[in-house]
């Protein structure tokens, strides 16, 4: 039998993994909101003895104003259950650079104290000559600083980002993030950064390491970056689709950005998993079935276990060469 790489599990999440590296933006809240079902998963996760650690690409806040912000939102965290990309970029720059080096870090006071805390001199301006330049989100960034980040990597200064997410979701809609604004530096430059952000490896294996696991589960709502990320660092990624990617996304998933599992919100931790089985040419998910004829998805059911086995269907047929018609595919009625 053919094996696909959309995962089952026939305990809950919360006890087949021993820790959850679980993205923010899109998965635990939206803006200033939580997102309603996520507090009380999380929780329940908690209490079936999954350790939790909070991983974000947004540099702009340290980890005491998001560990705050959780808590205000229902959801109890601890500073240290809390790693950022400004965290990520500082270790990263340090196993690379000189105690002391000079740093021009254009973003918020997470980025300025995770780089302080790491022995590293900031500079204000590109005419102090730095050694690098650090660049994480903050949504106050000007065009001037941008501009000294360019002046800066101009002059031979290394260039380094906290991530590259083109975009950042909030209560309002789709904003652009951190990469967005890093394309600003590489077009006046030319000059690509070095990025310890999802979907690098270095923050998933970074958490990881904070709780000693031994069976991390990565969760997020992008494809492009969480889930990408838990491939490239080696562990089974839950997509959750409370954020950005949409169920015609996880259709048409690229190979490097699949789940392992997918989950309409958190609540799915607390779930089992049907594994996806084929027969003759059609692939199973519970009571819900999908085939590929042609190039055309032919989906029976709905809700999350026709998600899952339309999934398999058209990742099983894109490996082998098959484009699937975008126009095929149904609304399943998962996504929030």
């Amino acid at each position: 039998m053919t094996e696909s790489s959309l995962k089952g599990s026939d305990r809950p999440l919360q006890e087949a993994f021993d820790a959850a590296l679980v993205d923010l933006d899109g998965v635990a809240y939206r803006g200033p909101n939580a997102i309603p079902t996520a507090p009380a998963a999380l929780q329940a996760a908690r209490d079936a003895g999954m350790g939790i650690v909070f991983v974000t690409n947004n540099a702009s806040r340290e980890p005491e104003e998001v560990a705050g912000h959780l808590s205000d939102l229902g959801i109890p965290t601890a500073s240290d259950e809390v790693l950022t990309a400004a965290q990520a970029v500082a270790r990263l720059m340090a196993g690379d650079m000189d105690p002391g080096a000079t740093v021009l870090a254009v973003g918020g006071k997470g980025l300025r104290t995770a780089l302080r805390e790491l022995g590293f001199t900031l500079v204000d301006s590109a005419k102090d000559a730095p050694d690098a330049v650090a660049q994480g989100f903050t949504p106050e960034i000007s065009w001037r600083e941008l501009a000294e980040a360019a002046y800066a990597v101009q002059g031979g200064a290394r260039f380094f980002a906290s991530n590259l997410d083109l975009t950042l979701p909030n209560e309002r809609g789709i904003a652009p993030g951190n990469g967005s604004l890093v394309g600003t530096v590489i077009n006046a430059t030319g000059v690509q950064p070095t990025s310890a952000g999802k979907p690098e490896p270095t923050m998933f294996h970074l958490a990881a390491a904070k709780l000693g696991s031994v069976r991390p589960l990565a969760i997020g709502d992008r494809l492009d970056t969480d889930l990408k990320g838990a491939r490239a660092a080696g562990m089974p990624g839950l997509l959750v689709l409370t954020g950005v990617s949409s169920e015609a996304d996880t259709i048409l998933a690229r190979r490097d950005e699949r789940p392992a599992f997918i989950g309409a919100d958190l609540r799915s931790l607390a779930e089992t998993h049907p594994t996806p089985r084929l027969q003759d040419s059609t692939w199973y998910v519970g009571e819900a079935s999908a085939l590929v004829e042609g190039r055309r998805l032919v989906v029976e059911g709905e809700g999350i276990n026709a998600l899952r086995a339309a999934s398999a269907a058209a990742w099983a047929a894109a490996d082998k060469g098959v484009t699937i018609d975008a126009g095929s595919i149904p609304h399943f009625g998962v996504a929030s």
